[in-house]
């Protein structure tokens, strides 16, 4: 499919821009009336679940990345994480999931400053996020990918062929790729940190770039109506010699253990019943991203 003209593209970003103000601007107001009503609630103090199911609101941060969590084309929050949340939060009595878009770095922070109760936006579960946050465990398992100019000029194909190359390479905030690409031998210096993977595909396309790293499944989702990139063939990162397998969850406060079994409670059932894999399908992953890791282990 050939791509926009210039100045339609740019209306269709202002479009989006402003719809996107606007339902943060209403996400923002919703969360100060929850707020308000929690306080209000006589809640046993630190009973999280007990506080969301009297609000029947529960806050979720995303980062507005597909196909995690984003704003579609009809101006509506969904995604992997987001329809997921749906299903099971109101499986533990509440209600409405109130989906809040903000940065991929700005998402732990928010969450333990209550900006959010529970964060989920392809997000890594590792040993530095594990001192911060307790996770669920993952609801999928993930391999890197790169976005590249079409034929991969380069060969880039791993973090150790950046390296040999001496490529540009980008990929985006707070993106576990940063440490992948430093421990093979990427200078930090010279890495160019994108807002997402959008800018990562403009980036590469226009040659500002000449490598994106990010997830397999975004890598692939993003690069389908582009005639000038494409997305590398899956590979597991080489961290001190061994491959690593990442997988993504539900990330919540420290003092959250209660909300966070429950909803794992809810989500081991939906991967015993296959429920979980016919939620995640329509958004791009495959039987081969479903796993059985857990939390513990990828937090060690």
């Amino acid at each position: 499919m050939a791509s926009p003209p210039e100045h339609n593209r740019k209306r269709t970003i202002k479009r989006s821009i402003r719809r996107r103000s606007l339902l943060l601007g209403t996400a923002a107001l919703g969360a100060a009336g929850a707020l308000s009503a929690a306080g209000c609630a006589k809640i046993p103090s630190g009973d999280t679940l007990a506080r969301l199911k009297s609000q029947r609101t529960v806050r979720l941060g995303i980062a507005g990345e597909a196909p995690y969590g984003y704003i579609n084309e009809q101006g509506d929050f969904t995604g992997e994480a987001v329809e997921l949340a749906k299903i099971i939060f109101k499986r533990l009595g509440i209600a409405n999931v109130q989906p809040v878009a903000t940065d991929f770095s700005s998402l732990i922070p928010g969450l333990n400053s209550q900006q959010f109760d529970v964060v989920s936006a392809g997000m890594y579960i590792n040993a530095d996020r594990c001192k911060q946050v307790i996770f669920a465990d993952p609801e999928y398992q993930m391999l890197d990918s790169f976005l590249v100019r079409k034929g991969n000029p380069k060969g880039l194909h791993s973090y150790q062929d950046v390296v040999r190359t001496k490529a540009k390479f980008a990929t985006g905030t707070g993106y576990a790729e940063i440490e992948y690409a430093i421990s093979a031998g990427v200078p930090e210096k010279e890495i160019v940190i994108l807002q997402d993977p959008v800018a990562g595909l403009n980036a590469v396309e226009s040659g500002r770039v000449d490598v994106f790293a990010g997830t397999a499944l975004t890598g692939r989702e993003v690069v389908k109506k582009s005639r000038r990139a494409e997305a590398t063939k899956p590979f597991a990162p080489l961290v001190d010699g061994e491959k690593k397998v990442d997988g993504g969850g539900f990330a919540f406060r420290p003092t959250d253990t209660g909300l966070r079994d429950a909803f794992n409670a809810e989500i081991h059932k939906m991967k015993k019943s296959g429920e979980l894999f016919r939620v995640l399908k329509p958004f791009g992953f495959t039987e081969s991203e479903m796993t059985t890791l857990t939390a513990e282990e990828l937090c060690a």
